[in-house]
């Protein structure tokens, strides 16, 4: 993991660094909720947006306004998810949520200024006019009612439903939350060198549903020091995830059966993509 451990924090400070860049000349709370809520993180996102754009000729400093993008606007959802109304939670990333840190309406604030940002960013990504339009109107249905926001409604929906969810319903609610924002950063490499993005979708998506069942794995058991925020929410909440309905040996099997599959479709770009292939591992073996 050595190499992808370099990866990761390359890419997740490069994003850092944007991000920061971004926000001279402010100052206050915000901004300090801001960058609290964009650091801390595994900078799996921005990673996938760096690495996809080298297998496609384009330089991480070329890619850096796209891959501080997609940690802003995760991260904004990760501060409007921990508040009371969602999830309700006080520690993400090992520290005090942003509410709890200060409080909900700077939460709320800072939530919708990374989310703003996250567009602005984007839109100064280094390539042609037409592949910037593609990744923004990309990033605006992945993190919208058709991706993330709808998962997380579809999830909400169900901590009241009559019935729990089925396997098919979670995934779909999954596939939106987590998902979504997973494949617009693994296939926009290939959308700035306007160039096919079938393969890095194929994996995406495998590699999105794989990280939410390892999520759903650590939750039961994870410890919360290690994981950096709360476990067992969902048993105790009787949420269906897919822990509940494969069972933990099933759900391992599934998670590791995704891998494969995601690290199948990488053959189009042979050695190259070994390190797409390793942060596949590495999404179900990570302990955090």
């Amino acid at each position: 993991m050595g190499l992808l451990a370099r990866a990761l924090g390359d890419a997740g400070a490069l994003a850092t660094q944007t991000i920061a860049a971004a926000l001279e000349g402010t100052d206050g709370p915000i901004r300090d909720a801001m960058l609290y809520a964009t650091t801390g993180g595994k900078g799996l996102r921005a990673f996938l947006v760096v690495e996809s754009a080298r297998l496609h000729g384009v330089n991480a400093q070329d890619a850096a306004p796209a891959a501080a993008a997609i940690e802003a606007l995760h991260a904004y959802s990760l501060v409007h998810d921990d508040l009371p109304c969602m999830d309700d939670d006080d520690l993400r990333r090992g520290q005090p949520t942003v509410h709890r840190k200060w409080d909900e309406a700077t939460a709320v604030l800072a939530g919708d200024a990374l989310q703003t940002l996250a567009f602005e960013l984007v839109a100064q990504t280094g390539c042609a006019d037409a592949a910037r339009l593609t990744l923004v109107r990309g990033l605006a249905s992945a993190s919208g009612v058709r991706g993330m926001v709808g998962g997380q409604a579809l999830d909400i929906a169900a901590e009241t439903a009559d019935e729990p969810l089925n396997l098919d319903e979670i995934t779909k609610l999954q596939a939106g939350k987590t998902g979504a924002l997973i494949e617009w950063a693994a296939t926009a490499g290939p959308h700035m060198a306007q160039a096919d993005p079938t393969a890095l979708g194929l994996y995406a998506r495998d590699l999105g549903l794989a990280f939410q069942i390892a999520d759903d794995i650590l939750d039961v058991e994870g410890d919360a020091a290690t994981v950096g925020k709360a476990v067992g929410k969902d048993a105790s909440a009787g949420k269906a995830t897919f822990v509940s309905l494969l069972g933990l040996d099933g759900a391992k099997a599934r998670a590791q059966t995704l891998v494969t599959s995601a690290c199948d479709v990488l053959s189009v770009y042979g050695t190259q993509a070994d390190t797409l292939r390793e942060a596949a591992q590495f999404v179900v073996a990570r302990k955090s």
